[in-house]
C-alpha cells in the first residue's frame, strides 16, 4: 500500500471513533430525567466556590503612598 491509502484509512478510522465518542456521550446525556438534571443543577449551584465572586477594591489614601 502506498503511504497515502495508510493515511486516508487511519483518518477514516479517526472520524470512526470519534463518531463512536460522541454518540457515546450524547447518550449518556439524554439518560437524565428533568429532574435529575434540575436536582445536580441546584447541588452545582449550592457548593461553595473557589474564588470570590468580585474582588474587593483597595483604597489608596495619602498614608499608603511612599514619600
Amino acid at each position: 500500500m502506498r503511504w497515502w491509502k495508510v493515511l486516508g484509512l487511519a483518518g477514516v478510522a479517526g472520524v470512526a471513533a470519534t463518531g463512536v465518542v460522541i454518540a457515546r456521550a450524547e447518550r449518556r446525556r439524554q439518560a437524565y430525567t428533568p429532574d435529575e438534571i434540575r436536582a445536580r443543577l441546584r447541588a452545582r449551584l449550592e457548593e461553595p466556590s473557589g474564588e470570590p465572586a468580585e474582588p474587593e477594591p483597595k483604597i489608596v489614601g495619602p498614608a499608603d503612598r511612599a514619600p
